[in-house]
Order: structure tokens, then sequence, then C-alpha cells
């Protein structure tokens, strides 16, 4: 099955969907990633900070795919911005997955309160991306101003920019940012962060009736549903499953399409309530950990 690609703003291409590896265990990912290679994603986002680069990169080399058909994207934590922090956190991470290059260096998050690590930081993947140790670079967790900031002080405008996007959280301020600056929004927990919401009026988006009414008339699951809704509205979306048959559920979203009344009805599901941790607020001194050598 061939995979629709976006390309990014230097010609880079990237499947438009992957598999995402985040809170994944070390000792399940092997299994995981080779699975999802064998159904067919060829792009595969790991960090740092999840702990188990090394063993996607064990997976990707147990798959017998050559290294140019799997796309392999992974972030710098926090504990390692600064520039000569970062080309070193570089080191650790192709070490660890078993390469020679990347095809996506991104950072993790934004570190508001210290912006001269992250500008250091920006610029040594600037400088990898100068010496073709990667094919392109970029960030996450970057609201607006982030964004302008960094813009201000750097040479290279970034690719990617991974957050939060899920019919309950939006974002179309920072969504809106992107597109401004040709960069590629990039969708983290994109079928609704379901362990967000345990309280209040909205549980999971994959109970939300007008999902699940869209998903029956296409005779699809409310997760491919999401999916395919940002697919269509121009994201990449990196899902993740360690079942085999939701990965497979998950990478079957080319064959439908929502109509515009049905894109409009999941964009009106948004709450405004985000799910993971507040861009602004993460700081070393509450988020930082130390990643091991290669």
């Amino acid at each position: 099955m061939s995979i629709p690609d976006f390309t990014l703003n230097n010609g880079v291409t990237i499947p438009a969907i992957g598999y995402g590896v985040f809170q994944t265990p070390p000792d399940e990912t092997v299994t995981a990633v080779e699975a999802a290679l064998h159904i067919g994603y060829r792009h595969i986002d790991t960090a740092a900070a999840y702990g188990n680069e090394r063993e996607v990169g064990r997976a990707i080399k147990q798959s017998g795919l050559p290294r140019d058909d799997v796309f392999i994207e992974t972030k710098i934590w926090i504990s390692d911005f600064g520039y000569d922090a970062t080309l070193h956190a570089f080191d650790k991470s192709v070490g660890k997955l078993g390469v020679q290059t990347l095809d996506l260096l991104i950072l993790h998050q934004a570190l508001p309160g210290e912006f001269d690590l992250t500008v250091g930081a920006y610029r040594a993947l600037e400088k990898l991306y100068a010496d073709g140790r990667v094919r392109a670079i970029g960030v996450s967790n970057f609201m607006p101003k982030h964004l302008d900031r960094l813009l201000a002080e750097t040479e290279v405008v970034p690719a990617i920019n991974q957050i939060e996007v899920h019919p309950y959280f939006k974002q179309p301020e920072a969504l809106a940012a992107d597109a401004e600056h040709g960069i590629l929004s990039q969708a983290w927990a994109p079928i609704g962060g379901i362990t967000f919401y345990r309280e209040g009026p909205h549980t999971s988006t994959l109970e939300d009736p007008a999902i699940g009414e869209i998903a029956a008339a296409h005779d699809k699951t409310p997760a491919q549903v999401m999916l395919r809704w940002h697919i269509q509205q121009g994201r990449q979306v990196i899902p993740k499953s360690v079942t085999p048959s939701r990965i497979a559920e998950n990478f079957d979203v080319f064959d439908f399409d929502l109509t515009a009344a049905q894109l409009a009805a999941i964009d009106g599901l948004n709450t405004g309530v985000r799910g993971g941790p507040e861009p602004e607020d993460v700081t070393r001194e509450k988020y930082g950990r130390d990643i091991p050598e290669a």
C-alpha cells in the first residue's frame, strides 16, 4: 500500500501517518515497532525522554528494511538543551538508534523560562542540519509566542511543530501560527488523549456520539475517523498502540473521505481543555531528567 506524504518546507517528504512510542515500555517496543513496520508504517516517532530509542533502532534493524525506507524522528529533552549539550544529545540518540543520520530531530519543549538554552539547542540543530547529519529539524509543544522568539534569533524555520491536537483540543491559534510560517503541524494524542478526561463531561473522544455517528456512516471506527480528520486538514499524525489489531486499524485510513460537514462537526467538539502539560510551565526543575549515554 502506498502511503501519502506531506512535503516539509525544505522539500523533504514525511509519511502522512507515523507510529508513536510514547509511554511504550522498552521491553514492548521492539515487538510493537516491528508490527507497525510489517503493517506498512514507514515513520517511527520516538524521543530521548521516552527511554526506548535503543529498542526502536533494534526493531528497525530487525525489520530488514533499508535505512532509507524508514523515516526516523526523535527529540532532544530539556535536560540536554544548550548548544554543546544538544550536539552531544544527538550523539546519544543516534548511538542508541544505531544510525548515522536522522530524518527529523526536534526540540521536545520550548523551555520558556530559559529560552537562551532553547535558542542554543536549536542552533545546534541548525549545525547538524547544515552538516547533513539530519534531514530536517523542528520543535514540539511550541506556542505562537515561542515560535516568534525562536524565529527572531535563528535562521532555519522549523519544518515541524509537534503539538497536542485532537477533537477536544484543536489549538486553532497554534495551528494558524504553524501554517503562517510554513511549518507542518504534527499531532500527538491525535485520537483524543483518552486518559486526559477522566473527570467532567468529556471522558473519551472514542465514545463521543458525534464521532461515533460519522464512523458508522463510513463503516469505520472512531479512531479512524479522527485520524482521517487530521490528515484531510493537513496535519501529520502519530497514533500509538501496542496492540497489533489497533496498530493496523490506525493505518487503515486512506480509503474514505469525510465530508465538509463532517469535518466541521468534529471541529465543533473543541473544548479548549489541554490534556498535556502547559508549555509555559515546563521547567528543568520540574521536568528535568538525566538522559543516559548511548
